[in-house]
């Protein structure tokens, strides 16, 4: 299985808060990017392995929320391979962040 794929807007998520996260430690920046590239190899494995949240958003698109790290990919699994479609904080507002999904 081919690896999920970053939609623009996932991979300037993940630029930003990497950006921001590098400000006060880089080790940690480069560990959320390295995270992020071990989710997208899974999902591509197990794309219909994570969370649907219906109050968020309708399936499929599902939720992974990353492992060590404050931050949930927002993804496609009917997608072949699955499309990431955020990277977002947990403490953002969620349901503004995705009301157009």
């Amino acid at each position: 299985m081919r690896p999920a794929v970053l939609s623009p807007r996932a991979r300037q998520d993940l630029l930003d808060a990497a950006r921001w996260i590098a400000s006060d430690n880089p080790t940690a920046a480069r560990a959320l990017r390295d995270s992020v590239a071990v989710a997208a190899r899974r999902l591509g494995e197990h794309p219909e392995s994570d969370a649907v949240r219906p109050a968020l958003a309708d399936p499929p698109i599902r939720f992974l929320v990353l492992t060590g790290f404050p931050y949930a990919i927002v993804y496609d699994a009917a997608l072949t391979p699955p499309l990431i479609l955020r990277v977002l904080h947990a403490a953002r507002d969620l349901p503004e962040l995705l009301h157009d999904l």
